[in-house]
């Protein structure tokens, strides 16, 4: 059955992703209506052959008038202020930023570990943050055969995570640079050709960022289990798409290298990668554009009895945030 369709945030790097993977997914559309802001860009958007307006939202019920579910990916901000119309007009809301992920209320889904979490929405839906996403979909099935304690991640996280005009900065600056020309910051504080530094969000009292916290805090609630222990590191790199993370994991019991490559070879939506004698395992440039996440460098971790490392990379734009969103969506029509 078809849906009516809207995207908010249509014209970001998000946005633009999940265009994509609605098409490439056949995803059943009646209408679909794109909404962005009045300083984002061209004022139509081409969708399966048509050209459609770029609406405005003017935060009311009459903006989602007839619409059956809403993809979202503006700022926090926005979403906190149109959502709550868009439910009223009896649309069902898969929204992509940070909004709503902890509200008890709102299921935080990724389809491969938590599907049955969607009975329990009331019209909005979260989809979690990027790294969240990589780090489960690497470790959850290892937790689900052998309960994890403690895990230590250092992330690499591209700049897709701070949207396409992050990404043309890493372009821009790299070609500064190499012609010997003044590097100008806007979408970052710091340079990031060439460079690397802590995740470009708020630091609390606690010396954690907000990116490290919202890991911490959308891993338990997806889990269900406020038990394990978690240390993170966030980390911006060079690398226009991609998250990586270098994981460490200490279980109940002893799990082998061998035990875990097993799983992950048969758990959805991952794919190994881990070739020790040709020095291959998983590198952002090859999740970038794939809808798997690559797990590899699978090891024992000399520091735990019951400990395991390894590295996982997983495209930000497509598992991390748009493919998603759009597995919830396909969940949906299945109810």
């Amino acid at each position: 059955m078809n849906k009516n369709v809207a995207i908010v945030g249509s014209r970001g790097a998000v946005g633009k992703e999940m265009r994509e993977i609605l098409i490439q997914r056949k995803f059943p559309i009646g209408e679909i209506r794109f909404f962005g802001s009045s300083n984002s860009g061209e004022n139509e958007i081409s969708f399966g052959g048509k050209k459609y307006p770029v609406r405005q939202l003017t935060f009311s019920e009459k903006d989602f008038k007839g619409v059956d579910l809403v993809l979202s990916s503006p700022g926090a901000s926005v979403s906190r202020k149109f959502i709550p119309y868009a439910v009223k007009a009896g649309a069902v809301v898969i929204d992509n930023s940070s909004a709503f992920r902890m509200d008890p209320q709102v299921p935080l889904v990724i389809p491969e570990i938590n599907v049955s979490d969607l009975k329990q929405h009331r019209g909005i839906i979260a989809n979690p943050n990027c790294s969240a996403v990589v780090l489960l979909m690497a470790i959850t099935p290892l937790y689900r055969k052998n309960r994890i304690k403690r895990v230590i991640c250092a992330t690499y996280q591209s700049t897709s995570g701070a949207g396409a005009q992050a990404m043309k900065e890493l372009e821009d600056q790299t070609r500064d640079w190499l012609e010997g020309k003044a590097i100008s910051k806007k979408a970052f504080p710091h340079q990031i050709a060439f460079n690397l530094f802590s995740h470009d969000s708020p630091v609390s009292r606690d010396g954690a960022n907000e990116e490290e916290t919202k890991v911490i805090q959308e891993s338990k609630k997806i889990l269900h289990d406020n038990t394990i222990r978690f240390g993170i590191t966030c980390v911006r790199v060079p690398v226009f798409r991609a998250h990586s993370q270098a994981i460490h994991l200490e279980f109940e019991k002893p799990m082998t290298p061998e035990e875990a490559r097993k799983i992950l070879s048969r758990s959805p939506g991952v794919q190994v990668v881990d070739d020790p004698e040709k020095n291959y395992f998983p590198m952002p440039i090859e999740a970038s554009g794939g809808d798997h996440v690559l797990v590899g460098r699978i090891r024992k971790d000399p520091s735990s009895d019951t400990g395991l490392a390894l590295f996982a990379c997983g495209d930000q734009l497509r598992k991390g945030a748009a493919l998603n969103a759009v597995q919830i969506a396909e969940e949906l029509l299945k109810t």
